[in-house]
């Protein structure tokens, strides 16, 4: 899960934002690295190095700029998101033994498993470093707990890999911890620190959660039918590395007795052979449930604008508003 960006998604980013971007990458540049450590600072270069948006940090900005917030803070707290965020990459890719991410070798497979563990460990320390220099307990709260939050996720989905029968249920718990949790908390943190009421707050929270509900399943759908050329990584990883997301659960669901083996040998057997993933997306186009997963990403998308309109309306709602149609309207 995870993996796919925004691409094009910055034309309508307001100056003040693509400025404070900067800043934070300036930042994370100035915080990623160890001072007595050199391979920290390599690793940690090579992980921040490996593209991608800065998204969630944008969450951040976009939330405080949009109430009218003109401190630093937001500065320190969307960094101290996107260390997070890279700190369980770092853990996610020696978990699953990933050799790429964004079409880059992965940390672990250029050094090792060791080294990228403890690397990951000390981002995330210089997350909670960043979050207490801002000086608000309240959003130092809401991101410690949502660290929490990740890695009980991390571990659901560990335990409940190569299970055939996985609920959907338990696959939407998963991807509510590993992924809308830090959309979540990234928007909720900055109408904090901008001093915003309990209902814009909410707003902001609701709208971070929704939008990483609709952007996870629509990347997990995308797994199976995107174009590799418009994505930046290669399809099929889910299906390869036995991750029972969204698509194949519901083709378990659906299988006939043929199916039923089919999808047994490729998730529970490991026995995967040339043509196979081929033959999975071929079951789930005729099944309808690729286009089925993508109207429900519409309906997370939907809700998530509607979300906005408890706050005020200018170019940083309306830049969140196209955000939320375009995280599930990525091309195939």
């Amino acid at each position: 899960m995870e993996g796919h960006q925004f691409d094009n998604s910055l034309a309508d980013l307001p100056a003040e934002v693509a400025a404070d971007l900067e800043r934070v990458t300036k930042l994370i540049q100035d915080r990623a690295g160890s001072e007595t450590v050199q391979r920290i600072h390599t690793i940690a270069e090579h992980l921040f190095g490996g593209g991608g948006k800065r998204v969630r940090p944008m969450l951040t900005i976009c939330s405080a700029r949009m109430l009218n917030y003109s401190g630093i803070a937001h500065i320190e707290l969307a960094a101290a998101v996107e260390f997070v965020h890279t700190a369980t990459l770092a853990h996610d890719d020696v978990v699953d033994q990933s050799r790429q991410r964004r079409g880059r070798p992965t940390a672990q497979s250029l050094w090792n498993n060791k080294t990228s563990v403890l690397v990951g460990d000390f981002l995330f320390a210089r997350s909670f470093q960043l979050m207490v220099a801002s000086k608000s307990m309240r959003a130092l709260a809401i991101l410690a707990d949502t660290s929490a939050v990740i890695s009980e996720a991390e571990i659901l989905q560990l335990v409940t890999q190569g299970r055939i029968d996985l609920p959907e249920a338990t696959y939407f718990q998963i991807i509510r911890g590993k992924t809308a949790a830090l959309f979540t908390a990234a928007s909720q943190v900055g109408a904090v620190i901008a001093g915003g009421t309990e209902a814009q707050i909410d707003a902001c929270e609701s709208y971070g959660n929704t939008l990483g509900m609709g952007y996870q399943m629509m990347d997990d759908m995308l797994d199976y039918s995107g174009s590799e050329a418009k994505l930046g990584k290669r399809i099929g990883d889910d299906f390869r590395d036995m991750k029972l997301t969204l698509p194949a659960i519901r083709g378990v669901a659906t299988a006939n007795e043929a199916e039923k083996k089919f999808w047994e040998r490729v998730f529970v057997l490991g026995e995967q052979r040339d043509g196979d993933f081929e033959r999975a997306m071929e079951i789930l186009v005729r099944r309808g449930i690729l286009e089925e997963i993508h109207e429900e990403a519409i309906d997370w998308s939907t809700r998530s604008k509607d979300s906005l309109a408890a706050l005020p309306e200018n170019s940083y709602r309306a830049f969140l508003s196209g955000l939320a149609d375009f995280a599930v309207r990525r091309s195939h």
